[in-house]
């Protein structure tokens, strides 16, 4: 058993043995076999290098060959440049110096030609001296022979040269006159024409009638009542006065405000239709009649509004409107007259490219004064420009409406086309009537404005106005100086006239030669 044991002992350690000598023999194996593949890996290694090294020397060697090319063609290129660019310097010089030669050539003929006009100076100045000394002596022979003087010289030639230049001023004021007048008559006529034929207007002219037409004859004692008492009751309620006198059947309303008038005409009519007249009763009707007759000024100043397209009134300057139809401008019925004139002026704003809807406008409120001068103080167109900047109204407008009777001068277009249009409207035939007194001093004021120039021996209004016929003294007024005194008697008319259209002013000049054979 012991034996057994220590053989197993035995073999334990041979084993073991042989296991640590195996070990050491494969260490030493793999260290050979190590050792051998890193001397494979030092000479490959050491091949790789060799070879690196003999490509490192053959791109050396090629780049100094590339850069000693490069640098051979940068030299040539650059001599190249060096070479044209003192040719350039060369041919610089050449030029040069030739324009110094130019010059120097040039700085002696200036100098030549100064020497020149020098010696041509000198001589200038004796030639002056002689010529002065030759004007001299003749101004002398010429006032030897002339008997004048020098200062009475100049003045003879002076009044010469007046005279010549007042002829040329004449004729030449005569052709620029008579082009510029034959073309604006031609394009005025066409345009005002064109206007006219498309507006349709009454041809004479309206009246407001005062006179009430009464049944009979017995009416009238009614009316006046018991002691006066009903007629004076109607003119303090109205503030019109009744004429009550031999007329059949009529009686006549006078008042200066034709509202009022209006309402007492209607008041009367109310009552004799209604038959009952007291003073109760007649209050009554007033009260009736003023609030148909504002009822009546609202109507008519809406349709006219509205007839011409205006847009945005003020409702007062409607109401003013209204109250045209009841006032009367030499018999033309003023509302009328707005509205013809607002279609004309926007018939001539179309013709000339202007605002047609604000040309209406201004036509048709450019006498819209006239419905407050009976009643504050100012002239209707101070009144029309208050009324119309209080309610806000276009500044074109306004300075229309300022403008169309010459009071201020016209700075637009529309302006101007409202004063056209008034004229047309009030100077058309049977537009208006006047009556004789003013007439007669109209032509009085005319005949007595020529009559105050030097050189006029009698004149001659005629063809209602529209004409004044000067006749001259032929010793006294020139040819030449009669376009002179016509233009001067027309500024004077235009001054201090008022007047429709406009106004010829001929002035006539007649020479007559009388012999006798015997």
């Amino acid at each position: 058993m012991d034996n057994y044991v220590w053989l197993a002992i035995g073999f334990a350690v041979g084993a073991l043995v042989f296991g640590i000598v195996c070990y050491f023999a494969g260490i030493a194996h793999r260290k050979k076999k190590a050792e051998g593949i890193l001397g494979s890996a030092e000479e490959e290694s050491k091949r790789i290098l060799n070879d690196a090294m003999k490509a490192a020397e053959a791109k050396k060697k090629e780049s100094l060959l590339e850069a000693k090319d490069e640098i051979h063609r940068l030299r040539t290129e650059a001599e190249k440049e060096n070479r044209e660019r003192r040719s350039e310097i060369q041919r610089q010089e050449r030029r040069l110096q030739q324009k110094e030669e130019t010059l120097d050539k040039k700085m002696d003929n200036m100098e030549a030609k100064e020497e020149k006009l020098q010696k041509r100076e000198k001589e200038i100045e004796v030639k002056l001296a002689e010529t002065e000394e030759l004007k001299k002596r003749e101004f002398e022979m010429l006032e030897r022979i002339s008997g004048l003087t020098v200062e009475q010289a100049k003045e003879y030639l002076l009044t010469n040269l007046e005279n010549e230049l007042d002829h040329e001023k004449a004729v030449k004021i005569l052709e620029f006159e008579n082009r510029f007048k034959e073309e604006a008559d031609e394009r005025a006529r066409e345009v005002l024409s064109h206007c006219i034929q498309r507006c349709a207007a009454d041809h004479s002219s309206e009246a407001t009638v005062s006179v009430v037409p009464l049944p009979n004859d017995d009416m009238k004692g009614r009316i006046i009542g018991r002691e006066g008492r009903n007629i004076r009751a109607l003119e303090v309620a109205t503030g019109v006065d009744l004429i009550i006198d031999d007329t059949p059947e009529a009686i006549t309303l006078s008042c200066f405000e034709p509202v009022r008038r209006e309402v007492a005409r209607l008041t009367l009519e109310k009552l004799i239709a209604d038959g009952r007249i007291h003073p109760a009763r007649i209050e009554d009707m007033v009260e009736k009649a003023r609030k148909e007759v504002e009822q009546k000024i609202k109507k008519e100043g809406e349709r006219a509004v509205l007839d011409v397209g205006a847009h945005n009134v003020h409702p007062e300057l409607v109401k003013l409107l209204g109250k045209l139809q009841f006032r009367t401008s030499y018999g033309q019925n003023v509302l009328n007259h707005s509205l013809e004139v607002a279609y004309l002026s926007g018939l001539l704003a179309a013709e000339m490219g202007e605002d047609v809807s604000l040309a209406r406008r201004a036509g048709l409120l450019h006498d819209i004064g006239k419905a407050l001068d009976h009643e504050m103080e100012g002239s209707h167109i101070q009144l029309g420009v208050e009324a119309a900047k209080k309610y806000r109204e276009n500044e074109k407008v306004v300075h229309a409406i300022h403008a169309h009777h010459g009071d201020v001068e016209a700075k637009t277009v529309i302006a101007c086309i409202v004063q056209a249009a008034d004229a047309i409207s009030a100077a058309r035939p049977g537009a208006r009537r006047e009556n004789i007194e003013n007439y007669i001093k109209r032509l009085e004021k005319l005949e007595s404005i020529a009559n105050e120039f030097n050189g006029v021996e009698q004149s001659f209004a005629i063809q209602a106005g529209r004409e004044i016929r000067i006749m001259v003294k032929p010793e006294v007024i020139s040819d030449d100086q009669m376009v002179i005194t016509a233009h001067e008697i027309v500024k004077r008319i235009e001054n201090e006239l008022d007047y429709p259209g406009q106004v010829k002013v001929h002035v006539i000049r007649e020479s007559r030669a009388i012999d006798y054979a015997k």
